[in-house]
């Protein structure tokens, strides 16, 4: 079967609509591109290709293993961008390790339907902490502001589109109205507050990271008092404790509040392709919809019709064949008298 070129680029529209991760694969392709050809990374290329081969084959050894569908590998390759991005290391081996830890990560570290940390997130961590000559290099991206405006509207987009926009500003602002407190408690120079504004680092991790929609709550209460926390724990960790990779440690830190905010304030889960759950089931008002049930019954959480005996002896009692044996309550039939 083939498509024609409109069909093709229908299905394409389609894809770009339906799943924020094509965004953000372009643009952060597009940021390592023009690191790489403008900014003098110290990443070597076939270090990036070691990763995202270790990335893509990890995805689909692990869907294979336990029987899944062979999808997910957007999710992939957005993790090897933002190891790309974030580690440096002295040897070759080290991102391709780290690829296939972080997407291992996403299938035993799960927490009620959700892996528990962001993949890149994990993976940073694990290498400047296991792996000696790793390092995360932040500083790269300078304070260029014209460079930061660009990163901001790119990441506005990305979180647009995946309904995390809230996430994004509340840590940004949190933490730049902190760093202000800061600046007029002790009378410092208001440089140092537009040098954070600048700091392409801060911006990535503010729209590529934290706002990872399967690995911050829910609902949008929690998340806005996640951003909170997590823009508290980034500035104790560098003002008062004075350490390095602020941010990195600050999300990996508060990561493990997240499943206890899911459970105190549920919400919807989100899903990268709309409303309907990652295991393909159709949602309660689609269903209700397609089925000629009322749809009060799905917005009340009633379950959803079953498409077969086997899935409606779970929810609803089966009703007996006419031509079972069950015992019927229509009265017997009287035997015919012989002549």
């Amino acid at each position: 079967m083939t498509l024609s070129p409109r069909s093709a680029m229908r299905a394409a529209r389609e894809l770009l609509l339906r799943d924020a991760r094509v965004f953000q694969i372009l643009f952060l392709a597009l940021l390592l591109t023009t690191g790489v050809l403008l900014r003098d990374f110290s990443l070597h290329p076939m270090q990036m290709v070691l990763a995202f081969a270790a990335g893509l084959a990890t995805q689909s050894f692990w869907l294979k293993r336990l029987g899944l569908e062979q999808r997910g590998f957007l999710s992939a390759i957005v993790t090897c961008c933002g190891l790309s991005l974030l580690l440096r290391s002295d040897t070759m081996w080290a991102h391709p390790l780290i690829a296939a830890l972080a997407m291992s990560s996403k299938f035993v570290l799960r927490v009620n339907g959700k892996h528990l940390y962001n993949p890149a997130n994990l993976g940073v961590i694990a290498a400047i902490t296991l792996i000696p000559g790793t390092w995360v290099s932040p500083g790269q991206w300078g304070n260029d502001l014209a460079l930061a405006v660009w990163v901001l509207m790119l990441g506005t987009i990305v979180t647009t589109r995946a309904r995390r926009l809230d996430v994004s500003w509340m840590f940004l602002g949190a933490f730049l109205g902190l760093v202000a407190l800061r600046i007029t408690l002790l009378g410092q120079s208001w440089a140092i507050w537009w040098h954070q504004l600048g700091n392409g680092a801060l911006l990535l991790f503010a729209f590529f990271m934290i706002s990872d929609p399967m690995t911050i709550p829910n609902r949008r209460g929690p998340r806005i008092a996640y951003a909170l926390i997590v823009a508290a724990a980034a500035l104790a960790w560098q003002y008062l404790l004075f350490r390095p990779n602020a941010l990195i440690w600050a999300l990996f830190l508060a990561t493990p509040l997240v499943p206890f905010l899911d459970r105190w304030f549920p919400g919807e889960v989100f899903s990268w392709r709309g409303r309907e759950s990652a295991t393909g089931q159709t949602s309660p008002l689609r269903a209700c919809a397609t089925s000629g049930i009322p749809s009060t019954a799905g917005a009340e959480g009633w379950p959803a019709p079953a498409r077969s005996a086997i899935t409606a002896s779970s929810s609803f009692p089966v009703l007996p064949s006419p031509t079972s044996d069950a015992p019927s309550n229509r009265p017997a039939r009287p035997a015919a008298r012989g002549p």
